[in-house]
C-alpha cells in the first residue's frame, strides 16, 4: 500500500528549497562582478562551470539542512547560512585571483576551475559542519 501522507512536508522543503536556491542564483550573481548568465548565454563554458559549481556547492549543505531541519524554519536559516558561506569562498577566492571576473569573462578555465572547486569544497565542508 502507498501512503502520502508526507507528501505536503515534501512539498513544503522542494518549495522551500526552490525558493533558497533562487534567492542563492540572485544574490550570487549580484555579489560577482561579471554577469554569469549573460556570460552562460553567449556560450561562455567557464562561467558555466564556475556558476554550476558553486550551486552544487550550494545545494549541498542545503541538502543536509532539509535533512536535518527540525522545522522549516530551521531549513531557511541554515540554507541562509549555505547561502553567505558560498558568498564568502566567492570573495576569498577573488582575494587569491583579483582579476577573476575578467578571467571568466574572457572563458579562462583556470580561473572558474578554480572558483567552482573552492565553492564545491566549501559547500562539502559546510555540509558536514552542519551534521555534528
Amino acid at each position: 500500500m502507498i501512503s502520502i501522507s508526507g507528501l505536503p512536508a515534501f512539498l513544503l522543503y522542494v518549495v522551500t528549497a526552490g525558493g533558497l536556491i533562487g534567492l542563492y542564483l540572485l544574490v550570487y550573481t549580484l555579489a560577482t562582478a561579471h554577469n554569469e548568465l549573460a556570460l552562460i548565454r553567449r556560450d561562455v563554458a567557464a562561467a558555466a562551470v564556475a556558476l554550476g559549481f558553486s550551486l552544487v556547492g550550494f545545494a549541498l549543505p542545503l541538502a543536509v539542512a532539509i535533512y536535518n531541519a527540525q522545522s522549516i524554519l530551521d531549513c531557511i536559516v541554515w540554507g541562509l547560512v549555505a547561502l553567505v558561506v558560498q558568498i564568502l569562498i566567492y570573495w576569498l577566492v577573488r582575494l587569491a585571483v583579483p582579476d577573476l571576473s575578467r578571467r571568466i569573462e574572457d572563458g579562462r578555465m583556470a580561473a572558474a576551475v578554480l572558483l567552482g572547486a573552492a565553492s564545491f569544497a566549501g559547500g562539502l565542508v559546510n555540509a558536514a559542519s552542519m551534521t555534528a
